[in-house]
């Protein structure tokens, strides 16, 4: 793979540590974060990227499951998608 773009949303109750948990797991697997929007409505955090990663090596699956192992240790939704299958499932 030589460059892709993928969705990532984060949600849950807000706590401290949550994105530096995040992009901790992000930069092991060498993922830049090209554009981010977080908020926090009363309790609950919320957070989508567009992330993209430029290495041939990326193995999807593997990120995709750090991501939701370090989702379940901080208490939060993760959901690592292509920006094709993110874009094909919300087009009206």
């Amino acid at each position: 793979m030589s460059s892709s773009r993928f969705v990532i949303t984060v949600i849950g109750l807000d706590r401290v540590g949550i994105v530096a948990g995040i992009s901790q797991v992000m930069a092991e697997h060498s993922v830049n974060i090209a554009d981010i929007r977080q908020t926090i409505m009363n309790d609950l955090f919320t957070m989508i990227m567009l992330a993209e990663v430029k290495s041939e090596e990326f193995e999807l699956a593997a990120f995709q499951e750090a991501m939701s192992d370090i989702g379940k240790k901080l208490g939060v939704q993760v959901i690592v998608q292509h920006e094709d299958v993110f874009r094909f499932m919300h087009r009206i």
